[in-house]
This record gives structure tokens, sequence and C-alpha cells, in this order.
């Protein structure tokens, strides 16, 4: 990955690059990687990374520097016994159709056609992936590295880092055994030592080497008998993969129960060693994987490899600035490091260079991970990713290993009340209430889910009562000082409110207009401000603000995050509940829409904001930490003596999805613009100078625009979320960014970006799900309150 980002800066024209290795180039992992590529995968960021990969070892890499990459152009075959993998390669499928990668669904016949050697007994189907292969990984390294030093980077083997300093001009002195490098720039790709550096940078990295073992096979007679070169073969169910090395076989197996390894340092002396084999933990996959192909017991073991490569709690490699730092980098963490390296090396260098992502960088940003992910957390995750690797990759999945870590304060009463949470940045969160306690009656599944009727009572509750729900996992911010209102003028796009108690909402923006954040904001006095942003936002927003202030020395931002609970009341009886414990007058006259308001809610100080997310009347409440319980029970109370309901992030997300409010991280990203994305209501262009006006004033000049469009799909127990492509004829035109059953409205509703130009033709489309295409139309109206009256009701 190191190489690869030197190979990249110096295509885009920067010369002054240094790459520093302390041992051989390739040490580590890479040298002993089997070296596979696929464009599988559950994201699309990540899919075109991989995508990209696969086309530098394929052809480019070779005919720009001359030099051989030792790419097998075999494809690759997943084959499953499971309805359930089927319906996840029907999914991936879709997605990939959507980045214009071909994918095929295969019958046990057409499996025989292409892997004659393999028993098809039991076997539903496979997914086939023509264009995937594999790589040498050593000489794809070092072709990238010669087409780095042809431009002009130069590369220091046997030259250790000893120290990082920080200098008074954001930039670094790298400090080395053979002397010290001043640079602007600097970035962690050190590997399997990314934690090591890291630490020298001032930051705890969540990797975990994890020791991975494969065998490589004497020759096979049933391979040497065939005409070509057998594609690679994976089977997630049995957790192995075999590919072809020359006339014998490499076989991977990833077992359930990892080992870490060097989990608190890595050897200094370490480099290009192997541990000794260890086969009793993998016994059990490799006679399985013999009976799939029994060509296997022919072919004698030559060589046994166990080393290490580094995972991060979520198996997505760290891609993106370090948290809290300037002018550093991260490029590591990826348990994929060949098949990821030359897509995540373009990636970066392009987001150096550039400014900003050149896609939506959630899944990879490091700044996704907070403090808690601590020591306890990584080891943990690491070793349940690993287990993982060929898992399903269910929607709504939530994995349970190191939680909780982040405790709202009304956890005990949310789980007395049958909650079943998820794991939003480190915090425990609501996703629905089990009120008859039946969560082992349904799996997880692509389908309809078997949490829908529970959802389905408690979006009923807000409409036609009241529910309530604890957002205490929003990120929160303070900005105060005599230059506040300054600050806050060039945030974004939108104005920021210019009377106390006023709320409004601003997106930041990217150089190029797309939304880098999105943020609601209450004034609370001219030179005070309380801002809240999505929970996942958290360490990036901090960095966005930061960035900022630089400029304004005055202000003091401080990180309310963990200071702070936040309940949400809404439904037609949030009035009358809220009411009940306050004396303030709470009615239009007294508390307008859109306005915050200091109130004493059971007798304790609370901030609350008149705004609803899920379009009915109804408050934030805002409270400092030490009296969150004690609110949070008094207002449950009262919401069950209204026979209201509490309710989850699965029915906030249905019900939003009916108002066609985009959620950052799913509908707003840094690939599309907030006119592209329908919030042209939140822009204010005249008089005011913000990061991304000027891509917004010459926005029709703009290639390639879409538009976010709400639609009604016409599933069959099946509903759309992330993913799904959306057609016009045989033409992909678009993609669901976040869908749901709305159940206010009877129907599954969807926000998609389409092409403009088939949003203003009017033309029929079709939503792909499992590889179904559905009806589905773009509404014209909002199909659920479309005037607005309920949240702004007397």
């Amino acid at each position: 990955m190191g190489c690869s980002l030197a190979y990249h800066l110096t295509q885009l024209g920067l010369r002054d690059v240094v790459l520093l290795e302390k041992n051989e180039l390739t040490a580590g992992s890479t040298w002993h990687a089997a070296g596979l590529c696929t464009h599988f995968a559950h994201n699309l960021t990540i899919m075109h990374m991989r995508a990209y990969s696969v086309r530098l070892y394929g052809s480019e890499l070779a005919n720009d520097t001359g030099r051989p990459v030792g790419f097998h152009p075999a494809g690759a075959l997943r084959i499953t016994s499971s309805a359930d993998r089927m319906d996840e390669f029907r999914h991936v499928r879709g997605l990939a159709r959507y980045a214009g990668i071909e994918l095929q669904l295969l019958s046990p016949p057409q499996l025989r056609a292409i892997y004659p050697l393999a028993d098809l007994s039991g076997l539903l189907g496979a997914l086939y992936e023509p264009h995937d292969g594999y790589v040498d990984p050593s000489q794809a390294t070092h072709a990238m590295a010669a087409g780095a030093r042809a431009r002009g980077a130069e590369i220091y083997r046997h030259t250790a880092v000893e120290r990082l300093e920080r200098t008074h001009e954001a930039g670094w002195i790298v400090h080395t055994g053979a002397g010290s490098i001043r640079c602007e720039v600097l970035v962690n790709a050190a590997g399997t030592w990314a934690r090591e550096i890291g630490a020298m940078m001032g930051i705890d990295l969540p990797v975990v080497p994890m020791l991975h073992q494969y065998l490589v096979t004497e020759r096979s007679a049933a391979l040497e008998a065939l005409a070509r070169e057998l594609p690679i073969i994976r089977d997630p169910e049995q957790s192995w993969y075999v590919r072809q090395e020359g006339t014998g076989f490499i076989l991977g197996p990833y077992e359930r129960d990892g080992r870490p390894w060097s989990v608190d340092g890595v050897p200094p002396d370490f480099g290009m060693e192997l541990l000794p084999p260890d086969l009793t933990r993998v016994e059990g996959i490799i006679e399985l994987a013999m009976k799939r192909i029994p060509a296997l017991t022919e072919a004698g073991v030559k060589t046994i490899v166990n080393g290490p490569i580094t995972f991060t709690p979520d198996a997505n490699p760290l891609i993106g600035p370090a948290a809290g730092l300037t002018n550093a980098w991260l490029l590591t963490g990826s348990s994929m490091g060949v098949m990821e390296g030359g897509g995540a090396g373009k990636f970066l260098a392009e987001w150096i260079v550039g400014g900003e992502p050149p896609m939506d960088a959630l899944a990879v940003d490091p700044r996704r991970f907070g403090p808690w992910a601590d020591r306890d957390y990584r080891v943990a995750k690491a070793i349940e990713s690993f287990a993982h690797q060929f898992a399903i990759h269910y929607p709504f999945e939530e994995r349970p290993a190191a939680r909780p870590k982040i405790l709202p304060r009304s956890h005990a009463t949310l789980q007395q009340q049958g909650a079943v949470f998820g794991f939003v940045n480190g915090w425990e969160r609501a996703n629905w209430f089990d009120r008859t306690r039946s969560t082992g009656t349904g799996g997880l599944t692509f389908r309809r889910p078997h949490w829908f009727e529970a959802v389905a009572q408690e979006c009923r509750a807000v409409r036609d009562c009241v529910g309530l729900t604890d957002l205490s996992h929003l990120a929160k911010f303070e900005l105060t000082g005599p230059d506040a209102t300054a600050l806050m003028a060039g945030l974004g796009a939108n104005c920021a409110p210019t009377r106390d108690g006023g709320i409004g909402l601003i997106h930041a923006l990217t150089a190029r207009g797309g939304v880098r954040s999105e943020f609601t904001v209450t004034r609370l006095a001219a030179d005070h401000y309380y801002l809240t942003s999505a929970a996942a936002a958290e360490l990036h927003d901090l960095d966005l603000m930061r960035g900022m202030l630089a400029l304004r020395p005055q202000v003091k931002l401080s990180n309310e995050t963990r200071n702070w609970g936040v309940l949400a009341i809404a439904g037609p009886q949030s009035r009358r509940l809220l009411q009940s414990l306050t004396d303030t007058e709470l009615d239009n006259e007294h508390f307008p829409f859109l306005c915050a308001r200091e109130l004493r809610v059971a007798g304790h100080r609370v901030r609350a904001l008149r705004l609803s997310y899920v379009g009915e009347l109804g408050w934030e409440l805002h409270c400092p930490n030490e009296s969150h319980r004690a609110v949070f029970d008094a207002v449950c109370a009262a919401v069950h003596a209204l026979d209201g309901a509490l309710f989850g992030a699965f029915a906030m997300n249905s019900l939003r999805l009916e108002k066609a409010f985009p959620a950052y991280g799913l509908d707003l990203s840094t690939e599309r613009t907030p006119l592209e994305a329908g919030l042209a209501r939140f822009v204010r262009l005249q008089g005011r100078q913000f990061e991304g006006r000027a891509a917004l004033i010459n926005h029709e000049q703009r290639s390639g625009q879409m538009r976010l469009v709400q639609m009604a799909v016409d599933g069959e127990q099946v509903d759309p979320f992330y993913g799904h492509a959306v057609c016009c004829g045989r033409e992909v035109v678009g993609l669901v960014t976040s869908g749901a059953f709305g159940h206010r409205v009877g129907r599954a509703v969807a926000l998609a970006y389409v092409k403009r130009e088939v949003v203003e033709a009017g033309a029929d489309l079709r939503v792909r799900i499992l590889d179904v295409n559905y009806p589905a139309h773009i509404l014209s109206a909002i199909p659920y309150d479309p005037t607005g009256v309920r949240p702004r009701s007397a």
C-alpha cells in the first residue's frame, strides 16, 4: 500500500515523495500473501477500489513500468449450499451492476463446466467473477516502486523510523538512524508496524495482527491434465479458498477462533519470517476442502505458510486523515492489502492532492473509530472479523463482540422495556423493541425481517399518539467566543440562525460542492452556538471545525458528546406529554417550530429544541448527563400513561424516509451536492463565502449530475435498502441509498440517486432487489403530510 501511494502520488505530478522501509519492500505481510484479487464487496467505494486494483495489476502497471506483475486473470467462484448466501450473491450482483462490474450467478451444472474438479454435492449455485484473478504480490510491489522512482520518488530500504516530531509549521520531522527528513505531509503506511508508527504520531490505532495459514501443495495430476488454469474457488460456508499455483494448489482456511499475534508490539527484528505451522487449528476446514475438491487429497503438502495480516475491528482498511492531527494520514489496517492496495493508494493520493476523497470515504475513514476502540475492543473485534471473513453480510446485522462500550444513561430502562440494541460510534442504541421477548423467533435475512410488525407498532404509536427515543449517541459540540458568529457564517451552505433560540440546518461542503457534514445548529446567544451531527461523524466534524478555528483563535470549541443526553418525543400527543412535565407554555405562540428554549422538565434543567426528524409534532430534550436518567424515566412514564410507545432507530428510519429526509452517510456524502440531494432550500449563496460556493454557482456545468428522488417500490416481502440498482429498461440509471417499508403510508419507500435526464424525462423505472426487477415510480409529492402541517401544529 505504501508503494502504491508513492506510485500514484507521482502519477499526479508530485516529485518530492520519500518512502521509508525498515526492512525490504514487501516485508511483514505482503511477501507471503496469496495475492487474490476480487471485485466482490458490500460497499460501493471498496468495490471500486478493488476493481481498480485488478485493472492496475492486470495491464496498466506493466504497460506503464515495463516490469512484470505476474497477474493471472483466472476468474473466481464463490460456491454455496445456503439460500441466504444466494440472496447475498444476488444483492452484491445488483450493486456490481451499478458499478459496471460483471458478476454471474451459476447453477450447479454451469459451475461444473467452469470448475470440473469440484464435487457439487449439496450446492445450490455459485457467484462467478470472470475478471478476478491473482497477482504476484512481490512483483506488483516492486513494479509500483519502480514506477514511483522513475517519476522522482526516493525509496530508502533498511531505514527504520525512530521518532516523529511535529513542527510549528504544521509539518513533520521524521528521524531515522540515517538522518532526518522534514516533510509537509506524513503518511503511516507501515502495515504490520502501523501501531508502532501510530504511537510515534501520538495516536492509538485499532489494528491487530492475526495469524493466517495456507498450504501450498506439490503438483497435481488432475491439474496437469487440464488445458486451462482453473479459477479461484471459495466456499464461504466451509471458510476456505483454493487457487492454482503452477501445477499445484494453494489452500487457505479461515478458522472461527482466529489467533491474534503480538497485540502489544511487533518484535523489532521481525521482517520476513514466518511462524511455526499450527495445522491442528485448521484440520477440520482442510478436510472439508478436500471433500469438495478431491484432487487436493492426491497432492502432497510442499509448504505451510503461517504469517500475520492486520485486521481492524470491522475488517475495512484505515484510509484517510489521522484524527486530531494536521497533515497526517493513514493507509493501513487492510486485511486484504494486496487486493485493495492498488486502489487504496490511488484513493488516498487523490484525497491528499485534491483535498477531498474521490468517492464517499465513510467505510474507510479512520475517524470512524474513537477512543472507545481500546485494546480489549480491537482484539475482540479483530478475532470476530477474522472468524467472519467469509460470513454473510446481512443488512441490519449487529455483531456482539466487545460490546457494550458506551451506554446512554437510559440504558437500564431501555433494556427493561425490551430494547434490542445496535451499535453506533461506540454507543449502544435501541434499534427496536421486542415487547413479546421473541428475539429468538427470527433470524437475519435479506428479505422482510422478523421485527417488521414490532417496528410497525412503533411507527403507528408515533403517528397516532406519542413516541420516545434516546438519541444520546448524536455528536454534540459548542462554539463560544466573540468570533463565533463570524465562524458560523462560513461553516456551510446555509446561514446560521440570527436570533437567540433559533435553529437551522447547515451543510458543510467540499471544494467540489459535495456534502462533507450536516449540522443542526442552535444559537443560544450571539457568542454561543450548540451543534449536533451524526454520531458516526463525531471525530470527522471535530477535525472540520478545528481547521476553521485556526483562523479564529478567539473561538473555543468543546466536544459535548459524552456530557449531554438527548431524548426525542414525537407525535400528536407530544405537547400534552411535555406540558405535563413542565410549567413553560408550549403552544405555538410561546414555543414555535424550529426554536429552542430552556425548560425545567420533571424538575431538571433541559435544553428543548422543537424539531422533528420523523415528520410529527415533537421536541428534542437535551439534558446534562447527571439528570438524563431521571428525565428519561419521567418522560417514559408519561409516554406509557398516554398509551404511547418507545421507538428505535428502525422506526425512525421508516418515518424519515416517508418524509424524504436524507440521512448523512447514506443519502448525503461528498459525492453529491446539496442541490443534487434536493436541499436547495438550505443553500444561501448571496453575499456569503463558504467552501464549495463556487461549485454550487457553476453547478449546471457539473458532469454526471444525479437527483435524489423519493420512490415508491412495489415489492413482495422484500424492501429496498442501500445498494439496489435502479433500472430504466436494460440500463442502470441509479442506486438506492436507503429504503424501508413506510408503515404510515402502507408501502415501501426509498431514496435513490437517479440520472438527472432520466428524472426529467419521467421514464418508467424498476428497482432490482435480489435479482428481481420491481416496479418503482418517483413520487411527485411527499406521501405523508406533504405540506408539513403536523410538525407545526398548534
